[in-house]
């Protein structure tokens, strides 16, 4: 028996098994390996033409510095029509993906309904914004809809993985509790599931909305609405001081947006 209290003892590292370890150097080992050899392929060797032509760079950046807000009133309607199209994109977004959210769930969807949904979702994240707004400026013609559309398919299939993540690591024992009630399937995800997961759903589509601010920015390159046409016109005419004075009210925009985000989600989580 000993003097004194009994000391608590201090928890060690967590012990990891060979096979552990080996999985672990074998993961980072070939991304290191990655790194080396797309060392070449992207031009890592250029990196240091940045310091050896920043005389390049200054000259370029003079009217960059030097901003002209004389069209303001332009740039800033068309700012807003660009938070109109990632508005309105991810509204449609979040309406395809909380049926697919909860049919690409292994805890909702049978595996042969689970599979080829996320499988589904898979595709339509992996096509670029770009490319699915052309394909609806063929559609539909020049304008804010295309973009719009683009948006939500991209991003309707980004959030219904995220969705269906959240939905995966739900407590069961509220929805058997549902269930014990004798309610049917979509009670049990109506008052089992969705209570559960709507402040984190709403979480990630704010994310998503602010995302979607800029990435509609992009869309308006293609001809897709908003303020990204009047950027690229500006470059393209080489009057920087005009690219100058969007870029500023497009961070301006992006910046609001993501306090706006932000007290939202303090809100709610």
């Amino acid at each position: 028996m000993t003097d004194g209290p009994l000391a608590t003892p201090v928890p060690g590292p967590p012990v990891r098994s060979p096979t552990e370890r080996g999985l672990d150097l074998l993961v980072w080992g070939g991304i290191v390996v990655l790194l080396i050899v797309s060392f070449r392929p992207v031009e890592m060797g250029k990196f240091g033409l940045i310091f050896t032509n920043s005389a390049n760079i200054r000259e370029f950046s003079k009217d960059l510095v030097r901003p002209d807000f004389a069209r303001w009133p332009l740039y800033v309607a068309q700012m807003w029509l660009t938070v109109q199209i990632a508005l309105w994109g991810t509204t449609l977004a979040v309406i395809l993906a909380v049926p697919f959210g909860l049919l690409s769930a292994r805890n909702i969807a049978p595996p042969w309904i689970q599979q080829p949904v996320r499988r589904l979702m898979d595709l339509l994240r992996s096509i670029p914004d770009l490319v699915m707004g052309i394909l609806f400026i063929t559609a539909v013609g020049l304008g804010p809809l295309p973009g719009v559309l683009a948006l939500a398919i991209n991003t309707g299939a980004v959030l219904a993985k995220l969705f269906s993540e959240a939905v995966e690591s739900i407590d069961p024992r509220p929805v058997e509790g549902v269930r014990a009630t004798g309610a049917h399937r979509l009670q049990e995800i109506a008052w089992g599931v969705i209570p559960q997961v709507g402040p984190l759903w709403t979480s990630y589509a704010l994310y998503r909305f602010e995302s979607n601010s800029r990435a509609a920015t992009v869309l308006g390159l293609i001809g897709a609405g908003g303020i990204g046409q009047t950027l690229f016109d500006s470059i393209n005419g080489f009057a920087y001081r005009e690219t100058s004075a969007i870029v500023i009210i497009i961070v301006a925009a992006v910046t609001l947006i993501d306090l706006l985000s932000q007290a939202m989600r303090t809100r709610l989580l």
